[in-house]
């Protein structure tokens, strides 16, 4: 093996990596010995790393027989965060671009005894803590009615939502700690959007339809694709699934009511390069989708919900433009996603918009169009009774069978060195390669003194996998990954959704979905439709087919239960397809139990005052806007800002920002886009000691009427006088008039 050699920034950043492992070493095991339970820590510390309030609005639909109700809610969810999704440090929210929704829809049979739950979430993943304790609120509230067969959590894998909610040690390390805060608020959302769907259901239908969606994805490891038997490829036109499915839901009068959708595509428009909290590309869709069919209302209000959910987008990019080096402008589509020059860290895929706002805004538009002309079109109406199947399995310990005589196991979790590369979609902060197949000495010595060294049993069962983090076998202070994963299925008549918990890659969907139709014909009930439904209950990374593991790429690495991990799910899976066909769920095995962790690392840097500069006050204007401006331009107005996580101690406003348009007839100002808009953004910049500006822009559409407008800000800061509790004080600020014509 030839030696391997640095660069001077390498060296560098490997200094800093040691000197900041030993200290993050010493802090955990510090945090470990000295904090108490998750309840007595209730409101102590709270994650300021970025520093910008995380906004989200519940929207809540419910379905029942088909039944169907929404109602608007605000929640906030998450305050001053890393982002999660990336894995990029300094990667926080600063601002926002649009709220995130839990949109929640149950299915009864006519009795409603018979039901099950779905819910679409936009946050990167669903964690196990989140869903445990939402099934615990679920049975205090309603008994046995809601439970954890026949519920089912879905996260959109949006990568500029919320961190700080899970309770497994890799995932806490990436959030930056766990914050209470954050995770309360997203359990309470979720809940209010199920509880205002039990209190709403009405009668109605349910239609079916699917259709491919071109021109909005590309297979990111697409040499890896080609590691699946030729036989198999073709068998199909595209590397990626194209076919959107799509759920159409109408009251018994045919009004509209709601849909599902789901379809194959990573929501890695916004790039890592982000800071604003959005929903991505899927979100836009729905954006989108909800006003056309609420006109009239603010995002975030109105009847109709349209939700946009996750699939088998393992290997999926919005990228369309694909990977090229930014430095020299030459494609790095190869097995390793390397460049000449400057290597894997210049090979990065592009949207096909002029920046990553009108990317999502493209690839967003072009899913929603599919859905409304499926929408438009579905005819095939779906009937008979509702199921629900769902086991807890150690995943660590799964005996699969390859054929008759032959077996193979799922390993204790780990990570690859592909898995430090990072993606086409967001590289790794030092330069790993992807389809590493070989381990460095250097890499593997820091390890293994820092963290111990994998044991032979698990570097074997991995193979080919070369172990940069043995997971699976790190216990401090909490397990690094869980060992119980969900394994779920409800069924609507002939619909099968799939609960899965992590990324299948494409083949790996197609195989799986194949498998689980294949078992229910075999017990009895043929020509099921099986959608796959990412990204459910808990977050285990990625799947991948056998071969594509070979590989090695991102998504290989980050398979952590081995080279079986599919064959593992497809077996388990069809299980649960049986006992639905054959009527036997009653004799399924619970599982063992996932651990409900008390002890996790709290997030470290306490709440401060907020001050506002001498001679000024929160809300006053430190930048008016323009007297007038035309369609197109943006109107910015900066204010003396406050910590915008104060607002979610007092809820006394719904909306950080307001748009308003003066109207003459009346003599009063209406409001026509608020923090939910795609049209506004809401920038917070953090100073020193308490103090911090605010920056709120309008990007005025083509749609806008001519005519007079204003900007409010509204906002709380945290006062606290000597030896006195801190109090919120609430604010509110409006910007100077200002006209906008259709020309100058």
């Amino acid at each position: 093996m030839a030696k391997r050699t640095f660069s001077t920034f390498e060296t560098f950043l490997i200094f800093l990596l040691v000197m900041m492992t030993g200290v993050t070493v010493a802090l955990l095991s510090l945090l470990f010995i000295t904090s108490g339970t998750i309840e007595n820590n209730k409101g102590k510390y709270y994650h300021e790393f970025s520093w910008i309030l995380f906004l989200v609005c519940r929207k809540f639909f419910r379905y029942g027989d088909t039944k169907a109700r929404y109602s608007p809610q605000r929640e906030l969810w998450e305050l001053f965060s890393s982002v999660m999704g990336y894995g990029k440090t300094g990667q926080n929210a600063q601002g926002i671009l649009t709220r995130l929704y839990s949109r929640a829809f149950i299915m009864a049979e006519p009795d409603g005894s018979n039901r099950v739950v779905f819910v679409s979430i936009e946050i990167g993943m669903v964690s196990q803590r989140l869903r445990l304790e939402v099934l615990n609120r679920l049975q205090s509230k309603y008994g046995s009615l809601y439970r954890r067969d026949n519920v089912i959590l879905s996260g959109t894998h949006t990568h500029s939502g919320p961190a700080g909610y899970f309770q497994y040690t890799t995932f806490v390390l990436a959030s930056e700690g766990f914050s209470n805060r954050t995770f309360e608020y997203m359990v309470n959302g979720i809940m209010k959007s199920i509880e205002i769907a039990h209190t709403n259901m009405k009668p109605g239908k349910i239609f079916i339809n699917k259709g491919n969606v071109d021109g909005a994805q590309i297979n990111r490891s697409p040499t890896s694709y080609l590691w699946n038997p030729l036989s198999e490829r073709a068998r199909y036109s595209s590397n990626t699934d194209k076919e959107m499915l799509l759920l159409k839901m109408v009251d018994l009068n045919g009004d509209d009511l709601g849909l599902i959708s789901w379809f194959a595509i990573h929501p890695v428009s916004m790039n890592n390069s982000n800071h604003l909290v959005n929903s991505d590309n899927m979100g836009y869709a729905s954006y989108l989708f909800e006003q056309e069919k609420n006109k009239g209302y603010l995002p975030g209000q109105g009847p109709y919900v349209a939700a946009f959910a996750s699939s088998n987008l393992g290997d999926v990019s919005p990228n369309t433009l694909g990977p090229s080096c930014i430095n020299t402008g030459e494609s790095c589509d190869n097995a390793n996603s390397t460049c000449p020059i400057g290597g894997p860290s210049m090979c990065i895929a592009m949207g096909p918009g002029q920046d990553m706002f009108n990317s999502t805004q493209i690839i967003g538009r072009i899913i929603y169009e599919k859905a409304k002309e499926l929408y438009a079109s579905a005819s095939q109406e779906v009937t008979g009774p509702l199921a629900s199947a769902h086991q807890w399995v150690n995943m660590t310990d799964v005996t699969v069978w390859l054929n008759s005589t032959h077996t193979g196991k799922t390993c204790k979790p780990a990570l690859g060195y592909s898995f430090a590369a990072g993606t086409i979609d967001g590289f790794g902060s030092l330069n790993f390669t992807q389809g590493t197949t070989v381990g460095d000495p250097f890499w593997d010595s820091l390890r293994d003194q820092i963290l111990g060294k994998p044991s032979e049993e698990i570097k074997e069962c991995q193979k080919p996998k070369p172990i940069l983090l043995h997971t699976g076998e790190l216990s401090k202070p909490n397990p690094w990954h869980p060992d119980i994963v969900d394994v779920q299925i409800i069924t609507l008549g002939f619909f099968a959704i799939a609960a899965v918990p992590g990324e299948f890659t494409t083949m790996s969907g197609r195989r799986f979905r194949e498998a689980i139709q294949e078992e229910f014909a075999t017990y009895g009930m043929p020509n099921m439709t099986v959608v796959v439904s990412g990204l459910c209950n808990v977050y285990t990374h990625y799947i991948t087919t056998y071969e594509e593991y070979q590989a090695q790429r991102y998504e290989a690495a980050s398979t952590i239960y081995g080279p079986h991990t599919l064959s593992a799910y497809i077996q388990l899976f069809k299980v649960l397809a049986k006992a639905i066909a054959t009527g036997t769920v009653a004799n399924l095995s619970t599982g063992p139990e996932p651990p409900f962790f008390k002890q996790l690392i709290n997030t470290l840097i306490p709440d401060i005052v907020d001050r506002a500069p001498t001679g000024k006050h929160f809300g006053d204007v430190l930048q008016p806007a323009n007297p007038t401006y035309r369609m197109g331009e943006v109107v910015e107005v900066v204010f003396v800002g406050a910590n915008p996580k104060n607002s979610a101690e007092i809820l006394t406003h719904q909306t950080f920002l307001t748009v308003e348009k003066y109207e003459a007839t009346s003599a009063t100002w209406q409001i026509v886009h608020n923090d939910a808009s795609w049209e506004t953004r809401f920038y917070w910049h953090k100073g020193l000691l308490g103090y911090s500006n605010t920056t709120i822009q309008w990007h005025i559409p083509d749609s806008a009427q001519p005519g007079i407008y204003r900007i409010r800000y509204f906002g709380h800061s945290r006062k606290q006088d000597l030896l006195k509790a801190a109090v919120i004080v609430s604010f509110e600020s409006t910007s100077s008039t200002f006209e906008v014509v259709t020309a100058l």
